[in-house]
């Protein structure tokens, strides 16, 4: 992270630096379409933004790394003893930990709520004892802890000008976790999870035993369409929240549902082969949505049409 962006963020002391720092390289090393978006912030934004990617994406690899030999059961101990051990830090408004450090900076700068990491830490716990879920209403109560208050816990960061923006902030979390669960279907199952509901499989005349098979066939083609339209529901819904973000906000969200978004383009693309094919979001695509969104950000900046300030909820 450059000493500009923690300079204008007003963030001071060697070891807070250190500690944001290192969010912007676990963004960096694991977020690719992620850190590219937060780019397109102002500087004085973007640590905070690595916070929270940081915090996010330390509890996951707890979760879902596959070179682990932990247990099932070590690994909810691990993730019950951290994700305890930062309530409590974040309580008492400071911690050691080299993550945790800047994400509690950022919790109290901004003022998010608490309630947002609970939710999210809860969701995490699930992905270690739930292994499939029955229809949408019952998946919902994980992506809601694991992708909606992601988008809750930015907004205040884009400075919104209406509270209105925190339910399209939502929206659009989900369309991003249910995108990444069409591409990520063989890799979920070598984990042992199935993220897509069993009421959306009945529909089509599936169980999980024919997603199992990793053949692509008519009904599990049909069965992709129906979740990729749901996708795409979502971020329809999600557009006019981007608006109410703060000039200078806008272009990083836009660009990040595009490319997130477009994870759907990049199935269908493929021929839906998704246990053969790793669907991503070309290079010349990125460079497409993330050139013109630059120069965006570059006008909103100059603009400075909003000020530095906070938004409680």
């Amino acid at each position: 992270m450059s000493q500009r962006e923690l300079d204008s963020a007003g963030i001071t002391g060697p070891h807070l630096r250190d500690s944001y720092e290192a969010c912007r390289q676990l963004n960096a090393a694991h977020g690719k379409t992620y850190y590219l978006a937060t780019l397109l912030l102002p500087p004085a934004k973007r640590p905070f933004v690595h916070a929270l990617y940081g915090f996010a994406r330390y509890a996951d690899e707890i979760v879902d790394d596959l070179a682990s030999t932990l247990t099932d059961d070590e690994k909810a101990a691990h993730l019950h003893e951290w994700g305890e051990q930062f309530l409590v830090d974040l309580d008492g408004g400071h911690s050691n930990d080299p993550i945790c450090r800047a994400v509690i900076d950022t919790v109290q700068r901004w003022n998010i709520p608490r309630a947002h990491f609970e939710a999210f830490l809860h969701s995490m716990a699930m992905d270690l004892t739930v292994t499939q879920y029955a229809d949408y209403e019952a998946l919902y109560e994980y992506v809601y802890g694991s992708a909606a208050v992601i988008g809750l816990q930015m907004v205040p960061i884009l400075q919104p000008s209406s509270d209105a923006a925190y339910n399209y902030a939502m929206d659009l979390g989900v369309a991003f976790q249910l995108a990444n669960f069409i591409r990520d279907i063989s890799e979920d199952l070598d984990r042992g999870r199935l993220y897509l509901p069993l009421a959306d499989l009945a529909q089509f005349d599936l169980t999980r035993a024919d997603l199992e098979r990793r053949v692509v066939t008519a009904p599990i083609r049909e069965l992709l369409k129906f979740e990729i339209a749901r996708v795409r529901r979502l971020e329809q819904a999600s557009r006019p929240g981007i608006a109410l973000l703060a000039p200078d906000s806008q272009p990083c969200i836009d660009a990040a549902r595009v490319l997130y978004c477009g994870i759907a383009d990049a199935v269908e693309k493929i021929d839906y082969q998704v246990f053969t094919e790793r669907a991503s979001v070309s290079v010349p695509r990125r460079a497409q949505v993330a050139l013109p969104a630059w120069f965006r950000a570059i006008r909103a900046r100059r603009a400075g049409r909003l000020p530095r300030t906070t938004m409680t909820r």
